[in-house]
């Protein structure tokens, strides 16, 4: 059958009849673009943008849609506004997105992440225990220097005391040199450490008066200093950030010789009274005592000792059974408690579990407290504000799973908007202090043998968006700061970057959506730059993940869809049509489809088929096929040339166009595997094969849509079909449908599959095998 003989006129009938005429192709594609655009070229776009947007950006950043039906029609064969970049980046975003909202969802804890009551609760402990004794931050008497640790408080730390690695070197040196510097992580044991040593110290020096706390640690280098107890041991501690850590400075860091003969000079006393001196703190001292005058103490840096550990010495003593010893750990395993101690390992947590356990209190209530985010965000804001470490906290919270160096890059951004201007790059080192004011970050190298950086990554799973909400919600003198570096996150590089950024901004806009709509979601969702679009539609996924704000949520989506024809409003009714192909859509699907309506029932603007096209391809391999193509029928039902109906076959066909690509979404449920590079609606043809073949027959009757479909149909049984087992056959059950319908449709596929099979270039064996199926069909 030469082309010229392809059918001419239409016969109407009852069902899915053929309302225009079929005529011969005649031009190849390219020709069909080139007269499109020559005959009425795309209008002009307009920046119609609210008080705050950006300026327009370029040609290739812009992408409003196309207004005309012809372009929007061009586009969509084109895959106009979303280029490879963006699919990415749309999966990637929509993946993170899906976690975040399974963490939140979960949230076994009882948190309520975004709410100012999240911050409210009284609770007793959670970001650190205290075990034992008065420190040495807490009042004393007046015009006292020093504190005698009475026995109770010694016992505590002494009778079941952990020793931790490299101990006997530290008394050595403790031994050898009187003072010394011991470092470690707040709640490590820094303390039960140093006394212990002040302890064998004296004892091996022949007894001794007891361990003494020193109230003014600076006072011991003041040159008139002298112990006011012979043969004791002294203990100060230096915490980090404090002003005696600053006092401290002149002697550690001055000049050499100064350094080095005050302490010197403090050696002497207290080897001429034989007393012992230990220093405990975290980083800043640790540092400072490298400097010069460092030389004359010893220096050792505390090992953690394995939480378990301490839980089991302080529950079953130096005695316990294997059986004992078994039970315990079968307790801490069944009331969360192994699992806590993994995400804050410190001995305090430690020893303060194991008093619950001992007292047969609710270990389970305690662990719950433990556990809870809030709480321990809440603690730690309370002692860490300042930039550097407020900044790195923000950073790997909005970046959790990056590298360390991309993590780190973005927290000097911040800091340098939450601080001062300085005249040159500040010496800031994050990874150094992660052990000290980050506990609960860690490190995760490559494994034995890998290349890669160190990830970034949170102890607890809920504490990155604990720690978003809580900086949004409650510094609220940084929240441009934050907002305005959240916003340049947007634009990086990285596609990995962007997208956690967008998901970043859900969890800000999960404690007050409609705050978060009008203070920047609008903004970036009638943005001209795609990216900040997409991070609206993401943000809005997550935002609208919760029950509680799932409502507010749909209404803006809804009132985006149904905006007039003005570029910015179109770009919102996009956006809309983007989020509602996520997680959204998944949850409620007939929510979903509504907006997508809305967005594309727009008399005659056509510039949001695209993006209604892409939403509905989202939602199908979110595994909502059903709903899609329900939406379809119905909206093509009139089967006329009116604007709905075309812009509805025209999503349809660009549907059945587009493969399935990885990552996606796993939502699980469906039944039937997906393959990469096919399309989700051929392999589940089976499921939906009336649906289907409807919808295939209005396509393949109606012009403009009609090319568009051919193009399709070519596809599924030339490319896509050998890639699927058994979709060959299922393409041949559809076209046996769609060809007993009436009017036309046996007469166009047989001239379509007969000029596919005798392609000079590239004859089609499936297109042959399918002929021959459809001419055995006509003489039964």
């Amino acid at each position: 059958m030469s082309e010229d003989s392809a059918p001419e006129s239409a016969r109407p009938a009852a069902g899915t009849g053929d309302r225009r005429d079929d005529p011969p192709r005649g031009k190849n594609k390219e020709d069909t673009k080139r007269a499109a655009v020559d005959e009425d070229a795309a209008e002009p776009k307009k920046d119609v943008e609210t008080p705050g947007t950006e300026a327009p950006r370029t040609d290739a950043e812009v992408h409003d849609g196309p207004v005309s039906e012809k372009d929007a029609l061009l586009s969509l064969a084109e895959g106009y506004g979303r280029d490879d970049a963006e699919r990415s980046e749309a999966l990637r975003a929509g993946a993170i997105a899906d976690e975040i909202a399974r963490r939140l969802s979960a949230d076994a804890s009882g948190t309520r992440i975004g709410t100012l009551a999240l911050f409210n609760a009284d609770v007793s402990f959670g970001g650190g225990f205290h075990a034992g004794g008065a420190r040495a931050g807490g009042p004393r008497p007046g015009g006292v220097s020093v504190l005698a640790m009475d026995a109770a408080d010694i016992a505590d730390h002494t009778e079941l005391f952990v020793v931790p690695e490299a101990y006997g070197e530290a008394l050595d040196a403790l031994c050898e040199r009187r003072v010394l510097v011991l470092t470690g992580a707040p709640g490590s044991g820094r303390e039960a450490a140093a006394v212990n040593l002040l302890g064998e110290a004296l004892a091996m020096d022949g007894g001794g008066a007891g361990c003494h706390r020193l109230l003014t640690p600076a006072a011991v280098l003041e040159v008139s200093w002298d112990p006011p107890v012979k043969h004791s041991g002294y203990l100060a501690a230096l915490d980090d950030g404090s002003a005696v850590v600053e006092k401290f400075a002149s002697a550690f860091l001055s000049g050499h010789s100064h350094g080095t003969a005050q302490w010197a000079a403090v050696v002497a006393t207290l080897r001429a009274t034989g007393c012992f001196l230990v220093l405990t703190g975290g980083h800043d001292l640790e540092v400072l005592a490298g400097g010069p005058g460092g030389d004359q103490v010893a220096r050792h840096a505390l090992t953690p000792v394995d939480p378990l550990a301490v839980v089991e010495r302080r529950v079953l003593g130096h005695s316990g059974g294997a059986d004992a010893s078994a039970d315990l750990h079968s307790l801490l395993e069944r009331t969360g408690a192994t699992t806590a101690l993994r995400e804050q390992p410190s001995a305090r947590n430690a020893a303060r579990l194991a008093s619950v356990i001992r007292a047969d209190a609710d270990v389970a209530a305690a662990v719950a407290q433990l556990r809870d985010p809030s709480e321990q965000v809440r603690a730690w804001f309370n002692q860490y504000g300042a930039p550097d470490a407020v900044a790195f906290a923000l950073a790997a919270a909005v970046l959790e799973e990056c590298g360390y160096l991309t993590v780190a890059d973005a927290a000097m951004k911040l800091r340098a908007a939450l601080s001062e201007p300085e005249p040159a790059p500040p010496d800031v080192r994050f990874g150094d202090r992660l052990g000290h004011e980050q506990q609960w970050i860690r490190l995760d190298l490559p494994a034995a043998g890998g290349f890669g950086a160190p990830r970034v990554r949170f102890r607890n799973a809920l504490l990155g968006q604990v720690i978003l909400a809580y900086a949004w919600n409650l510094l609220d003198g940084r929240r441009d700061a934050v907002l305005d570096w959240l916003r340049q996150l947007l634009s990086h590089r990285d596609l990995d970057v962007r997208a956690r950024a967008a998901v970043a901004a859900g969890v800000l806009a999960l404690a007050d959506p409609h705050h978060a709509v009008h203070r920047f979601l609008t903004t970036w969702a009638g943005s001209t730059s795609w990216p900040l679009r997409q991070a609206a539609a993401t943000a809005l996924s997550v935002a609208g993940s919760r029950p509680e704000t799932a409502e507010a949520v749909w209404e803006v989506l809804h009132q985006w869809a149904r905006g007039d024809a003005s570029a910015y409003q179109r770009r919102l009714a996009g956006t809309a049509a983007n989020a509602v192909g996520g997680l959204l859509g998944r949850t409620a699907p007939g929510r979903a489809v509504a907006v997508l309506r809305s967005a594309l029932d727009r008399e005659d603007d056509w510039g949001t088929l695209p993006s209604v096209a892409w939403g509905g391809v989202h939602l199908i391999h979110q595994g909502q096929t059903s709903a899609v193509l329900d939406a379809y029928l119905e909206w093509s039902e009139p089967q006329d040339l009116s604007p709905m109906v075309v812009k509805s076959l025209s999503a349809f066909v660009f549907a059945v166009s587009q493969p399935y690509e990885e990552p996606v979404l796993d939502v699980g449920g469906s039944g039937h595997a997906r393959v990469p590079g096919v399309p989700v609606l051929l392999t589940e043809l089976p499921r939906h094969r009336e649906r289907l073949a409807e919808l295939w027959a209005r396509a393949l009757a109606r012009r403009p849509v009609q090319d568009a479909a051919l193009d399709a149909l070519h596809k599924w049984i030339d490319d896509f079909a050998v890639k699927s087992s058994g979709s060959l056959d299922a393409v041949e059950a559809l076209l046996l449908s769609v060809s007993r319908r009436p009017g036309r449709h046996r007469e166009r596929l047989t001239w379509w599959l007969d000029k596919w099979a005798r392609d000079r270039e590239r004859p089609s064996a499936g297109a042959a095998r399918l002929l021959r199926t459809l001419d055995r069909s006509r003489s039964r």
